[in-house]
């Protein structure tokens, strides 16, 4: 396995927003990072994709799976070190690996399939689709949230991750996350939940 793949061990909480483009997974992950005072990890994709379509005036391609995957995990790695208990991401390779496969006919490339199996995280906020669509220069799949949203949670289920889905507003998914969060952090397993 490529080493630029690996998730470097630690002692903190990882959470994971997980789901569709344009489901308030980035809102989220700062409004918990500020909650837990801690840092939040973001997408690097849409840095890495905005500067490509910046640029060249491209979309993603398979070949920049991952290069996008490195830079995710780069970041990760380098936050997780100045985390404060608790780390939250505002995405993992597992959702890379879902987006690989809905955008490329199914192809995975077999080094992220690797890692997305063994990265661990303590839990994952699933969003559903019930925020307002917001366009901007890299979403590009506003008919197809629902076929999305079921690829996502089909991920969830058949990677055995634990999982809590996320609705409503931008402050009752606060409040269901905070609590989640809260019961980890007082020694609440939610993978023992899978078992």
């Amino acid at each position: 396995m490529e080493k630029k793949l690996i998730q470097e061990p630690n002692n903190i909480l990882k959470i994971v927003l997980f789901g569709p483009e344009s489901t308030g997974k980035t809102t989220l992950s700062r409004d918990l990072a500020r909650h837990y005072n801690t840092v939040w990890v973001p997408e690097y994709a849409r840095t890495y994709l905005q500067e490509k379509w910046d640029n060249e005036h491209k979309v993603c391609e398979k070949e920049d799976i991952i290069p996008i995957a490195i830079g995710q995990m780069n970041l990760e790695n380098k936050l997780a070190k100045k985390a404060n208990k608790v780390l939250i991401c505002d995405t993992d390779l597992l959702e890379t690996k879902v987006y690989s496969q809905e955008f490329y006919d199914g192809f995975v490339d077999k080094r992220l399939d690797e890692v997305a199996r063994k990265n661990k995280y303590d839990l994952y906020f699933l969003t559903y689709i019930d925020t307002p669509w917001i366009a901007d220069d890299l979403r590009d799949r506003p008919q197809q949230r629902l076929e999305m949203f079921t690829a996502f949670e089909k991920a969830l289920k058949e990677h055995d991750r634990p999982y809590i889905l996320l609705k409503g507003t931008k402050t009752q998914r606060l409040q269901k996350a905070v609590k989640a969060i809260d019961r980890l952090l007082s020694g609440f397993n939610f993978a023992n939940l899978l078992t």
